[in-house]
Order: structure tokens, then sequence, then C-alpha cells
């Protein structure tokens, strides 16, 4: 992959279950050492897009690239070069958050499990709780664990599916902080997520994904400047991202489809 490639090239991704069409034609790209946020109500394939990537799944149409590997014909590539997280912490609670750690990195044919794990450690600020069953963890905590043990091995793409789901506010904040020091050091993050603030905390690029289409795609600037800014005597007041999402896709958010529901279970 050269140094100008997209990490991340999506193109005419579509994907059915059963006859509910869940992805119409996803289109997008996402530069290396960034952070694209795929923000969508629940049900607008967030989590089908990231699962076709991830080589889950297989897509109906379309391509999907990751490192410059096509996500069907070359699935192991792709494997090697990225990490995944869901929206629930993957962790063993009656292990410590060391031996997590090592346990990985062991599955994984790391050299020295014990230093890689002792540096994430470190690094997640998890050095004081290495000895301590992950079960007493707090949220922030175990989600922290959580990406400390994705970022074994050195991935270069990770992928993000909803991570603050559950968390209180503090452990969001918590979660915010990792995320965005992932991408200070080069990593290139996608991030699912419903929650608009996250998105605008966060994101690089912003893109919205309602009824299985991204319907806009661009900076946060970008996105408000598609409403028309208001003025309260002399105070300017700039549209919020969740003033833009509500006006392109509507006030009533999209539940579950049932044909996504089944297929994540």
């Amino acid at each position: 992959m050269t140094a100008t490639e997209p990490a991340i090239r999506v193109s005419g991704l579509r994907k059915s279950f059963k006859e509910q069409e869940v992805l119409c034609g996803v289109d997008f790209e996402v530069a290396r050492g960034s952070i694209f946020a795929l923000l969508g109500s629940n049900g607008a394939g967030k989590t089908t897009t990231v699962r076709i990537l991830s080589t889950l799944m297989k897509p109906d149409a379309g391509t999907a690239t990751v490192g410059g590997f096509d996500a069907v014909r070359d699935s192991a590539r792709v494997r090697e070069a990225i990490s995944l997280t869901g929206q629930f912490a993957a962790v063993d609670e009656i292990l410590s958050g060391r031996e997590n750690l090592v346990m990985i990195a062991r599955l994984r044919g790391v050299d020295d499990p014990m230093g890689t794990a002792d540096r994430l450690l470190d690094r997640f600020g998890l050095a004081d709780a290495a000895g301590k069953r992950v079960g007493a963890y707090s949220g922030g905590m175990r989600r922290r664990l959580d990406l400390a043990m994705s970022l074994i091995g050195d991935p270069p793409v990770i992928f993000l599916d909803e991570p603050t789901t559950g968390l209180d506010p503090q452990a969001r904040i918590e979660v915010w902080r990792t995320v965005q020091a992932l991408a200070d050091g080069g990593t290139t993050v996608l991030l699912t997520t419903q929650y608009l603030d996250e998105a605008e905390q966060l994101a690089d690029r912003i893109a919205i994904l309602h009824e299985g289409t991204i319907i806009q795609n661009g900076t946060l600037d970008e996105l408000k400047r598609l409403l028309p800014q208001a003025k309260v005597e002399y105070v300017e007041k700039q549209p919020t991202l969740e003033e833009v999402f509500l006006a392109l896709v509507g006030p009533t958010a999209a539940t579950a489809t049932d044909a996504e529901k089944e297929a994540t279970k």
C-alpha cells in the first residue's frame, strides 16, 4: 500500500438478508492514520459494514479493501492487518488484566508476551491494576483493556463497533482519550456509533449511513455548513452535528431491522 492510498476503500457495497436489503451501494474511503466515524441509527447497516470489512461476512456486490487487500479475495491478509473491537469488551473476567494480554500475545505468536503485556498495561493506564481480576474492573477499565488487547501485533487498522455502548459518561471519556491516542500514534480507526457527540468529539471525517446508503460524508465543519447559520442578537450559533443528522435523516430514529439483528446474533 502506497503512502497516499486510503487505508480503507469501500465501493458499491451491497448486502441483503432474505428479502431485506441492508446495504444499498455504500461508498467511502478512510485516510491512513485518521479516525473515520460511520454514524447512523440502529438498523442503518453500520455493523454489517464492519463485518464485511473485517472478513466476517461476504458482500452480495461491490468491493471493500483494507490496507490494499480485498476483503473477499485476500481475507487472510486483511485479518493480519486489522483488529476488531465489538460493542462489549471481549475480556476474560476470571483472569487478571496481565493474564488476558499475555494469553492473546501467545495466541498471536508475539515475541516476549510478558513484556508486551506490561508495555500495553502502562500505555493504557492499567499498570496498577495489572494483577487484579478483570471481574473487579470498572466498565472503562475493561474497555481500555479490550482496546489494549486489540493492539497486540500492532495492527495498522482497528474497527471499533459502538465501543462506548453501556458505559457511563466518565468511562466514555476514558475511551475517547484512548481512541484519540491510537490515531495520534498512526493507527487508522473506523468507528461506528449512534452517539452524535462521540462522532463530533473524535472523528476527522463523518459519514452518515441511513437506510443502507451514505447520505453525507465530510468533516464536521463541512456537515455543519449544510444548515444555515442562526443568529440570536449578537451571538452566532453554529449548527450542531445532531441538528445536521436529524435534518438529513428525519427526527424518528430507525429501529434495527429483524434481518440485521438475526445476522449479528
